[in-house]
């Protein structure tokens, strides 16, 4: 009986021993996740605020005291390390963009045949862009726009105002996914310019300009990179305007990466004020 017992006792030791083996390599492994974690989080924390130095070193770097340091609106990248990291920003100035809210209907028709649309719907999207943006002149105007858009199966009309957003272009009716990701880049609401800069307009931006098409754009942009924008810099500079995108990458040595994205409007190194605002603020490549 007392032998029995003890071969009891003994099977309830081992179980005893085997569920704390078992609850200790738990804990192993759940300890040794949370230190992934948090080395995960404490390495995209510093990619983040080297990404965010990128951003305050283009605001300094746009209205630098001495113009020949002012960095140039045209989105060539600026590359500089950063507490171990490598950051390269780039600055692109909105009035080298096509403004949906002031851009000629020659221009959004331009900005969309080089986005490699037909002429025909390049035409008929210029045109509800228009519509958009334009207040109805009458009630039958706007009861027409609006029969437009219950036509294609939409819920919704035409603002018949400003763009408030870039985003809302995907509402326009005509764009789809594709198209929107395609000009996105190159259309501003912050320009207030009938056309864009031809200083800074990158490529599509730059197409979109009476006279001009991709391939010339291609070779305009280039002409920038070489030894004659370098000399030109100075009066590049002075191009800049005052509401600019910056994106700003930064990556650690081991690979981590942040990316930040500011629309920003300067406003001068006055005692007291802030010298800029944000308009918009996004963290990532995506929308």
């Amino acid at each position: 009986m007392k032998r029995a017992q003890r071969g009891v006792a003994l099977l309830v030791v081992m179980w005893a021993c085997t569920l704390l083996a078992i609850l200790l390599g738990g804990y192993a492994v759940l300890a040794h996740t949370e230190g992934l974690q948090a080395s995960y989080q404490f390495q995209q924390t510093q990619a983040h605020y080297a990404a965010e130095a990128g951003v305050m070193r283009a605001i300094y770097a746009l209205q630098a005291p001495n113009i020949s340091d002012r960095w140039v609106g045209d989105g060539r990248i600026y590359p500089f390390p950063f507490d171990g990291a490598k950051v390269g920003v780039s600055v692109v100035a909105e009035s080298g963009k096509v403004d949906l809210n002031a851009a000629t209907p020659d221009v959004l028709t331009n900005l969309f045949r080089a986005a490699g649309v037909d002429a025909v719907r390049a035409t008929t999207l210029a045109q509800a862009v228009t519509d958009w943006r334009s207040f109805s002149v009458s009630q039958q105007q706007g009861s027409q726009r609006a029969a437009a858009y219950a036509a294609a199966g939409r819920d919704y009309g035409p603002r018949n105002g400003p763009f408030a957003s870039i985003e809302e272009l995907q509402m326009v009716l005509g764009m789809d996914p594709a198209l929107y990701e395609t000009v996105m880049p190159y259309v501003t609401i912050w320009s207030g310019r009938s056309s864009p800069d031809p200083n800074t307009a990158q490529l599509l931006a730059l197409a979109s300009l009476p006279g001009m098409d991709v391939q010339h754009a291609v070779a305009a942009i280039a002409a920038r990179s070489g030894a004659a924008a370098a000399n030109a810099a100075t009066g590049l500079v002075a191009n800049n305007g005052i509401t600019h995108s910056i994106r700003s990458e930064a990556v650690l040595p081991d690979g981590t990466r942040a990316v930040l994205r500011a629309t920003v409007r300067l406003q001068g190194f006055r005692p007291g004020s802030q010298s800029f605002a944000v308009l918009r603020w996004q963290e990532g490549d995506g929308e």
